[in-house]
């Protein structure tokens, strides 16, 4: 798992409190109105996010950047491929 510090994103998701597979399906909903090269940030506290997600984008082309742990959610970042 990379781990990034104070990323800059462009849109940000919160998840939180959302149960499987919202963490998939809904960063897949918001990346399609977001520009090539835009960051999206996806809050979470899901720990299966931490491999669906980084898997989520090897398979849709899109860059995982990697991740912020803070202490009530992680902070996963992608940035749009295509």
């Amino acid at each position: 798992m990379k781990f990034v510090e104070k990323q800059a994103p462009d849109e940000t998701l919160d998840l939180v409190c959302r149960m499987c597979p919202m963490h998939l399906l809904e960063p897949g909903d918001k990346i399609k109105c977001m520009k090539k090269g835009q960051i999206l940030e996806v809050l979470t506290d899901y720990d299966g996010a931490l491999d669906d997600i980084p898997a989520w984008c090897e398979k849709c082309g899109h860059e995982f950047i990697g991740m912020e742990e803070e202490d009530d959610c992680y902070k996963l970042y992608i940035r749009k491929a295509k």
